[in-house]
């Protein structure tokens, strides 16, 4: 009998001892994996004589799934995508008729794909069939495939498992004619460096629901006696239909025992090592972390504010960049738009609040001579003359700190 509990108590701890041991192995082989996945394709989009990226860009598309990764980047790009523009001339005055042709969902569009290959690496840009209704421009701008682009050499291939000598090339015509290349041929984006958390924030998640389905509910334990195995058939489906939590049937005098970590919580372990992830992904992408997540203070939150300014600025200045030195060019010369000496630049004048507002045009009707177009323009009102200003000092600036 001694023999027999020894030999059924080792059972049991064999069993728990698998299961925690499953658990450990299931945690290095997937983690392992997924990494060495991503170096792998890594590997592939910078060979030298045949570069692939479609490996990497299958592993990108995973990541953009998480929606800190996400909104990051949609925090980033929105910035630049808010951003009022116009078209000047040499000497920096506006030329409303070409600012309005550009007020268009295809160049808008253009923008949006453009600002991708910050994320992505180099991307190519495909401009549908040019038109004339109800303006100049194009019924379409896409992306062209990533998969089927090898910017090294300067091809598009059919195939995406096929060599660079197999591709046609788009940078001469005719495929120059209707296609734009955005960043730099090597670049495989910002997203290379974010792989790395999202792998290992997506593992977290797993393992925490693991750790959940183990250790979080109570587990039932049946004993029995009989070794008949109807009656142990019975008492497992009693046991499997009293609820989801884990169960088990073993014979009477059976211990059981669960042995959980001593060194800390799931918390700590799991949500700590989430929010490591998430902070390391808002820090690659925006520079900072207190601009999607709770600062400590308002001069630290400042500070964090400033440095995602100075990434608005160099993305404002890479799009300036593309649309005059290749986009403009590109309108000019192959699709006839008239842009002969004039410039794409950003729209910096200051935006008012309508309280701010409504106090410079008090200040304005009360102590300038204004022309009455502006306020009939503004306000929609039929304006027909100012009145008499009154000769009075203006007030001290104190007054109207909107200067």
């Amino acid at each position: 009998m001694e023999n027999e509990a020894y030999f059924r108590d080792a059972l049991a701890r064999k069993e728990v001892q698998s299961m925690i041991i499953d658990l450990a192995i299931s945690t290095k082989q997937l983690t392992a994996k997924d990494v060495a996945k991503w170096r792998q394709a890594w590997q592939q989009a910078i060979n030298y004589e045949n570069p692939k990226r479609n490996n990497l860009l299958l592993i990108y598309d995973d990541a953009v799934i998480d929606l800190h990764l996400s909104g990051a980047m949609s925090n980033r790009k929105a910035e630049t995508m808010a951003m009022g523009f116009k078209i000047v001339d040499k000497n920096g005055k506006e030329k409303p008729e070409l600012t309005e042709l550009f007020e268009a969902e295809w160049f808008k569009e253009f923008i949006d794909l453009s600002l991708d290959s910050v994320f992505y690496g180099h991307s190519l840009i495909q401009f549908g069939n040019r038109i004339t209704e109800p303006r100049l421009g194009f019924t379409s701008v896409e992306l062209v495939p990533r998969e089927h682009v090898i910017p090294e050499f300067g091809v598009i291939i059919r195939d995406a498992s096929d060599e660079p000598k197999k591709g046609l090339d788009y940078t001469t015509s005719p495929l120059a004619d209707w296609c734009i290349s955005v960043g730099k041929n090597k670049n495989l984006g910002l997203l290379l460096k974010m792989c790395p958390q999202t792998i290992s924030k997506k593992n977290q998640f797993a393992f925490w629901d693991k750790f959940g389905e183990i250790f979080g509910m109570p587990i039932r334990v049946g004993t029995t006696n009989s070794r008949d195995v109807k009656d142990k058939n019975e008492i497992k489906s009693m046991l499997a239909n009293m609820g989801s939590a884990a169960w088990g049937l073993f014979p009477e005098g059976t211990t059981l025992q669960i042995i959980g970590s001593s060194q800390g919580d799931a918390f700590n372990v799991y949500d700590k090592r989430i929010d490591r992830a998430n902070s390391e992904m808002s820090k690659g992408i925006l520079g900072n972390t207190m601009t999607m997540d709770n600062g400590a203070s308002k001069s630290q939150g400042e500070v964090h504010e400033r440095i995602q300014d100075n990434l608005l600025w160099a993305d404002k200045d890479f799009i300036r960049d593309v649309i005059n030195n290749k986009l403009f060019p590109f309108l000019t010369n192959i699709h006839g738009f008239p842009l002969a000496g004039y410039r794409f630049d950003w729209d910096e004048s200051i935006e008012y609040t309508s309280e701010q507002q409504l106090a410079i045009d008090t200040f304005l009707a009360t102590y300038c001579d204004v022309d009455p177009a502006y306020f009939a323009e503004r306000y929609n009102a039929p304006v027909k003359g100012m009145k008499q200003a009154q000769q009075q000092q203006p007030p001290s600036k104190q007054h109207y700190d909107f200067f």
